[in-house]
């Protein structure tokens, strides 16, 4: 599924299953609970935090694809492209960032 199909799939969700959009607000605000459920999973995993009891049945790849998905419902809101928005970030750090980790001592 390209950007672009997704951008698709989603907003014709929304319309039959969803009803309709959140607001933009609601939304932010959803997009950041799923991102703290992603930093959950990596504090523990990843990091040094203990899992309890509660967090044996989370899925990495479930969060990270809730994540998406708001992220796809405010850009159908307000009229981004995600595909084009893309490209131009990457050249946009492909110019910028050129040498910059290549010339990072830390990075070695």
């Amino acid at each position: 599924m390209t950007i672009k199909e997704a951008q698709q799939a989603v907003d014709k969700w929304i319309k039959t299953t969803g009803i309709r959009y959140f607001n933009e607000l609601t939304n932010t605000a959803i997009l950041m609970e799923e991102v703290g459920e992603v930093a959950r999973i990596m504090a523990r995993k990843y990091g040094e935090q203990s899992y309890k009891k509660s967090d044996e049945s989370v899925s990495l790849p479930d969060e990270m694809a809730d994540v998406l998905f708001v992220l796809i419902c405010l850009a159908n809101q307000t009229g981004i492209d995600l595909t084009e928005a893309l490209e131009k970030n990457m050249a946009k750090k492909s110019i910028r960032d050129a040498d910059r980790h290549r010339n990072n001592e830390k990075l070695r």
